[in-house]
């Protein structure tokens, strides 16, 4: 998994601290995490949820709203400004090509995602955890009487304690949630523990009253209104992802190269992270953390080592199973080590065989690993044309699957020319 600092600006030009989270294949959608009332991006819950949506194949946001955790201002303006924050968040993932799709909110972030989507066109769904129907509920945990109040009011969330003005409690009063969760015209997912303290069960009731179908609703049991425990938050991400995928829209294709194409593109993510596709499988490549990546694939030479190890691989199970031996399972390991001013590349390859294999079988096998056509590409060398590729992308020269089978079988069969290998089904 990877993470890497994504800061954006506010509508009132302030900075905003953010962590964009990315798992190991690319992101097939992103999301936008609003942390609970008081907390920033590090709570347990965000930082549980952000990175198991991850896994999942999400890339997700989670930041610091106004004046919270490492973001600029003051905190304490009202609802109004998370949801400034929030649609903020969007238009900056947006723009640098992250397009947001679902917005997930905990506890007061639920009520700032709810506040907010109306003003988030690529949004396609909402899931809110432990949210509050309403702006004011956060008002119950005032220290006080507000009435009588002449400056800051002091409250106390989940152990946490702050000041807040008498323009915070104006803004709450404005907010007209209600109508907004009428209104929302998305998909709504609605997660509460029936036990949470902090904010009542019969928030997530109003919740799904007020709102519209497509809506759902899934308890979260015993879970306490902070998702302290891991098994909760994770459980609350798996619901999450599930659920989302029904509303996503697959990105748009960009002069798509043909299906016998490898495709490589930047992901727009840290400095070197690339998007990779080959045939039907897709994952990332990257760069290690020292050189200034964010290690969340394999480097470039990685990849190399590991086209000629499972070049080998194969081509040692081809020739054994020709011969009828007991092979059991062949393992290749392969290190690379960079050229010197004296020295050229090279991969150094060990091959552990497994099953009833005599020496001579033994070191023939391994005799024909040194066969294998990625082995022959590397020391014989190969010819690469480069050309800049116009749009609609052409269909980019890559070795046919069938061609490299038979090359592995023609290694094979320079033992016995009148054998042939076992044929591709």
């Amino acid at each position: 998994m990877a993470s890497m600092d994504f800061d954006f600006e506010n509508a009132a030009g302030r900075r905003l601290s953010g962590v964009l989270e990315t798992g190991a294949s690319p992101a097939r959608a992103y999301v936008v995490f609003a942390h609970c009332f008081t907390c920033d991006k590090r709570a347990l819950a965000a930082v549980r949820i952000s990175r198991a949506l991850a896994d999942k194949g999400f890339g997700v946001l989670r930041f610091d709203f106004t004046g919270l955790g490492e973001s600029e201002g003051d905190f304490g303006a009202g609802l109004s400004s998370d949801v400034a924050d929030v649609v903020s968040a969007v238009e900056a993932m947006n723009a640098a090509g992250h397009e947001v799709q679902v917005l997930v909110g905990h506890s007061f972030g639920g009520a700032a995602v709810l506040a907010a989507v109306g003003q988030c066109p690529t949004v396609r769904a909402v899931a809110v955890i432990n949210a509050p129907a309403s702006a004011e509920h956060v008002l119950r945990h005032v220290e006080g009487a507000l009435a009588t109040a002449e400056g800051p009011v002091p409250v106390e969330i989940a152990g946490r304690r702050f000041e807040l003005g008498a323009g915070f409690i104006a803004d709450l009063a404005e907010q007209d949630q209600a109508k907004r969760i009428a209104q929302l015209k998305r998909a709504l997912l609605i997660l509460h523990a029936p036990r949470d303290e902090v904010v009542g069960i019969d928030n997530a009731t109003e919740i799904f009253v007020a709102a519209r179908h497509p809506k759902s609703f899934i308890s979260l049991d015993d879970a306490d209104h902070l998702l302290t425990g891991k098994a909760d938050s994770d459980y609350a991400a798996a619901v999450i992802a599930a659920w989302a995928a029904r509303y996503l829209t697959a990105p748009e294709a960009t002069a798509e190269a043909s299906s016998e194409a490898v495709r490589v593109e930047e992901t727009g993510v840290g400095k070197f992270q690339v998007s990779v596709r080959a045939g039907p499988s897709r994952f990332l490549a990257d760069e290690p953390i020292d050189v200034g990546g964010l290690d969340s694939g394999p480097s470039p030479y990685d990849l190399l080592g590991a086209a000629l190890g499972a070049c080998t691989a194969m081509t040692c199970r081809l020739y054994a199973d020709r011969k009828g031996w007991s092979l059991d399972k062949v393992s290749v390991e392969v290190t690379h080590e960079a050229r010197t001013a004296t020295t050229k590349d090279r991969f150094v390859r060990e091959i552990g065989l497994e099953g009833d294999l005599d020496a001579d079988q033994t070191a023939r096998i391994i005799e024909i690993a040194e066969k294998c056509p990625v082995h022959r590409t590397l020391t014989e060398g190969a010819e690469v044309t480069t050309r800049s590729r116009p749009a609609p992308a052409p269909t980019l020269a890559r070795l046919d699957p069938g061609d490299h089978f038979a090359r592995m079988n023609e290694a094979c069969a320079e033992d016995d020319p009148s054998a042939s290998c076992p044929q591709e089904a």
